[in-house]
C-alpha cells in the first residue's frame, strides 16, 4: 500500500528503519503563492534596509531631516498586519544600517567598533518592530506606534552601561518645525511628534494604495477622504511646534571669549607630547590678551577653554600650573579650564574636570564629568576583557564619575558645565539647569573624530538643548566645532575644525525655566509606558481571541 511504503529522505533515499507514508502532493497554485510571498517578503527586507540608510541621512552632517519622518512611515507600513517575529526582523533590518551610517565616525577606532556598537543598538529595534506589528491591529495604531518609538529611545538611553542616546529622532530635528516642542516635553516629545507624523503618513498610504486600482469608480474619491485627513493631521502635528513659544529674553548678559587652541594631529593620538595642547590654548589666550591691550577687542568677563585643554594635571604638574597662571594673568579674567586630574584618594583613577581659574586666587570650584564614556574613558570588566582585546590598553586609567551637577560661578556668570557626550543625556542637562545654571557650556574634545561628522552631530544636540531649556549654549572644543548657540537654537557663531580660533560674544543669561524643565522626565515615562501597555494589551487580547494561539500574520500581498 502506498501508505506503508518508505518515503524518500531529503536527498531522495529511503530513511533507514523508518516506515514513512508517501508525501502528499502539493497543488501547483499553492507553490506559486508561496514563491510570490517569498519574493514580496524579500522586497520588504530590502525596503527596510533602505529606510535605515535614509534615516541615517536625516542626521548631521547630511541634515535631510524629512527622511526621519519617511523612515518611520516606511517601517510602520512594512510591519502593518505582520506577526511579531516578522516585525522584529524588519525592525532589526532597519536599525543595523541606520546605526552603521550614523556611527561610521567610530571607524577611526576600527570598523569592528562601528559594526559591534551598531549591532548592539540595532537590537533595540527588534522589540520596537515587534511592538509596532502587534499594535498595528489596534484602533488608533499610529498613536501607539509613536509611543513605542519613545519607549525604544527610553530604553536605549539607559542600558547597557548607562545607555547611548545617539540616533534619537529628536536629534535629527534640531532646526525643524518640530524643534519648539522640546520646550514643552524635551527631546522625548519631539521624537513622539516626528514618529506620530510618520505613522499617520503610513496609515494614509496604506489606505490610498488599494484605491489606486479603483480610482475611476464612483466610491473611490469618498474612500480617500480618511487618508487625506490623516495626511492633514500629520502636517498639523509637524506645524504644532510653531504654536509653542520659545523664551529667549535675557535677564542680563555676560561677555565671553571661547578659545579653541587646536591639536597637532587628529585621530586616536591627538594628544602628542605633554604640554602641546595646553600650550596651544595658552598661546591663543595670550594673543587674545594682546588684542585686548591694543584695543582691538573688548575685555570679556570670562574665558572658556574646552575639555582636555590641559593634558596634564595642573594640581600636580608645576609646569602646567605655571602655563595656566600665565594665561589667566595676561587676560585678567577667570578662565574655565578643562583638565584631566588625578583622583585625590583612589590611585589609578582620573577625573575629567572643568576648573574655574581666577587671576588672583588661582584654581577654585570645579565640576567632574558624571557620565564617563564606556570603553573610551573607562573599561568595564577590565580584567576580563583586556586579556582578549589588546586595544583596551589605550585606556590605561579609568575615569571616576562625579556626583553633582556642574553649576559654577565663573566671574559674574552662573554657568552650567556639561562635558562632551553628556549633552546627549536628558537628565544631566536638565539637572544642571534646575540647579541654577543661567547659561550652559559644553566643554568637548572631538579631536579623535575630527572631519568625520561627529562634531556636527554633537552640535545639533546643543541646538535642541538650547530650545529645551531656554538657555544660550557655548560649545568649547579643542579642535572644533566651537560655537555660540542662542536660546532659540540658532547658531550665531562657529569655528572651522582644526584651526586655532577665538570667538567673542555677549551671552544672554536667563533665570526662567521652561515647561520641560518643570515636568522633567514625566512626558517620556508616560508616553513610553502607554506604548508598552498597549502592546501588552494587544498581545493578551490576540492570544485570548485565538484560544492561546498568536494571530497569524496577514498576507504579504496586503502590504
Amino acid at each position: 500500500m502506498a501508505s506503508e511504503t518508505d518515503a524518500p529522505g531529503p536527498d531522495g533515499s529511503a530513511r533507514d528503519g523508518e516506515p514513512l507514508r508517501a508525501a502528499p502532493a502539493r497543488r501547483p497554485g499553492r507553490i506559486r503563492r508561496s514563491v510570490a510571498a517569498v519574493r514580496l517578503h524579500w522586497r520588504s527586507e530590502l525596503v527596510a534596509v533602505a529606510a535605515g540608510l535614509a534615516l541615517a541621512l536625516a542626521f548631521p552632517p547630511y541634515d535631510v531631516w524629512p527622511l526621519s519622518i519617511v523612515a518611520v512611515a516606511v517601517l510602520s507600513a512594512l510591519v502593518r498586519g505582520r506577526s511579531a517575529r516578522q516585525g522584529a526582523w524588519l525592525g532589526f533590518l532597519l536599525g543595523l544600517p541606520f546605526f552603521i551610517g550614523l556611527l561610521k565616525w567610530l571607524h577611526v577606532i576600527g570598523w569592528d567598533t562601528v559594526i559591534g556598537l551598531s549591532f548592539v543598538e540595532a537590537l533595540f529595534f527588534v522589540p520596537l518592530g515587534a511592538g509596532l506589528a502587534v499594535t498595528s491591529r489596534l484602533p488608533a495604531w499610529p498613536l501607539w506606534a509613536a509611543c513605542l518609538w519613545v519607549a525604544q529611545e527610553w530604553a536605549r538611553d539607559r542600558v547597557p552601561l548607562g545607555g547611548f542616546p545617539w540616533g534619537r529622532l529628536a536629534f535629527a530635528n534640531t532646526g525643524t518645525p518640530f524643534t519648539p516642542l522640546a520646550a514643552l516635553g524635551g527631546a522625548p516629545l519631539v521624537t513622539f511628534a516626528v514618529a506620530l507624523s510618520g505613522a499617520l503618513l503610513a496609515w494614509a498610504a496604506l489606505r490610498l494604495l488599494p484605491l489606486l486600482r479603483t480610482w475611476r469608480t464612483r466610491r473611490a474619491p469618498a474612500a480617500a477622504l480618511p487618508a487625506l485627513g490623516a495626511t492633514g493631521l500629520a502636517a498639523a502635528v509637524a506645524a504644532a511646534g510653531y504654536a509653542v513659544p520659545v523664551p529667549t529674553d535675557a535677564d542680563d548678559t555676560v561677555s565671553v571669549a571661547v578659545v579653541q587652541g587646536n591639536v597637532q594631529q587628529a585621530g586616536m593620538d591627538f594628544l602628542g607630547r605633554p604640554m602641546l595642547i595646553l600650550n596651544n590654548h595658552v598661546e591663543a589666550t595670550l594673543d587674545l590678551a594682546d588684542d585686548i591691550d591694543a584695543g582691538r577687542v573688548a575685555r570679556p568677563d570670562l574665558v572658556l577653554w574646552p575639555e582636555n585643554a590641559s593634558d596634564l594635571d595642573p594640581y600636580r604638574s608645576t609646569e602646567a600650573r605655571a602655563a595656566i597662571d600665565r594665561a589667566v594673568s595676561a587676560v585678567g579674567v577667570p578662565i574655565l579650564v578643562g583638565a584631566l586630574v588625578d583622583h585625590p584618594t583612589k590611585e589609578g583613577y582620573v577625573e575629567n574636570q572643568g576648573i574655574v581659574w581666577d587671576p588672583e586666587t588661582g584654581p577654585g570650584d570645579s565640576y567632574t564629568k558624571q557620565h564617563p564614556v564606556p570603553f573610551g574613558e573607562y573599561v568595564p570588566f577590565r580584567d576580563q576583557l583586556s586579556k582578549v582585546i589588546s586595544r583596551l590598553e589605550r585606556v590605561p586609567r579609568d575615569f571616576h564619575p562625579g556626583e553633582e551637577p556642574g553649576v559654577l560661578d565663573v566671574g559674574p556668570a552662573r554657568l552650567g558645565d556639561v562635558i562632551c557626550f553628556e549633552v546627549a543625556y536628558d537628565g544631566i542637562v536638565r539637572d544642571t539647569v534646575n540647579a541654577g545654571a543661567r547659561a550652559l557650556v559644553v566643554q568637548t574634545n572631538n579631536a579623535t573624530y575630527g572631519n568625520t561628522g561627529q562634531p556636527e552631530q554633537q552640535l545639533a544636540m546643543s541646538r535642541l538643548r538650547a530650545v529645551e531649556h531656554g538657555r544660550a549654549i557655548v560649545t568649547a572644543a579643542t579642535s572644533g566645532i566651537s560655537a555660540i548657540v542662542a536660546p532659540d537654537g540658532t547658531i550665531e557663531q562657529q569655528t572651522e575644525e582644526f584651526t586655532q580660533d577665538v570667538l567673542t560674544a555677549e551671552l544672554p543669561l536667563r533665570d526662567d525655566r521652561t515647561v520641560s524643565d518643570r515636568v522633567g522626565a514625566a512626558p517620556e515615562w508616560t508616553l513610553a509606558g502607554l506604548g508598552l501597555l498597549m502592546w501588552a494589551g494587544a498581545a493578551v487580547r490576540e492570544r485570548r481571541g485565538r484560544g492561546g494561539e498568536p494571530r497569524a500574520a496577514s498576507k504579504e500581498a496586503a502590504e
